[in-house]
Order: structure tokens, then sequence, then C-alpha cells
């Protein structure tokens, strides 16, 4: 799955869209004013998202969020049904 789509909503909420057909609205509220995520309390800084080049969203300053986390907090699958091949990783203690 590639993120194909983002666009910033009210209230740092963000509509996804996902080339496999999953699409949402995905809370980030509560990254807002935390660490350097303290840049989309400024006016209109968050609703500058765009799709980087290279399939991620991003935001003025280098913010970025890997679409695969978003994509599992939209779908609320867990890490192994996206990436089947964790399964069989062994396990290191």
């Amino acid at each position: 799955m590639n993120l194909a789509e983002v666009n910033p909503k009210t209230n740092y909420r963000l509509f996804v869209r996902y080339d496999d057909g999953a699409y949402g609205i995905v809370d980030l509220s509560g990254y807002a004013g935390r660490g350097f995520f303290a840049a989309w309390l400024e006016p209109g800084v968050f609703e500058q998202v765009f799709l980087a080049e290279a399939g991620h969203p991003e935001w003025p300053g280098g913010i970025d969020l890997c679409p695969d986390g978003l994509y599992m907090r939209l779908t609320g699958k867990q890490p192994e049904e996206v990436f089947p091949s964790l399964k069989n990783l062994p396990a290191h203690f």
C-alpha cells in the first residue's frame, strides 16, 4: 500500500487515501504543539501538508510522518498484518 492523497482537515485531522482503497481521517491533534510539531500551532502551517515525492505527508520545515504508521492507525491493523514477513523474523532478547 502506498499513500496516494493527503488533505488537511480542521483540528489537526488529516484525510489520507491509499492505493489499496483504504481511506479516512486520522486525528493528529495529540501531536500538535509537541516537539517539532509545535510548528503546527502557527496559523496555516498544518494546512500546508503535501504528499512528498517519497510518498509521505510533509509540512514546511521538513516535518513528516511515516505513511505506514498512518495506515495502521487508520485501519487498526497490526504491523504483522501490514508486513507479513515480520512473522518470520526470529525473536532476539
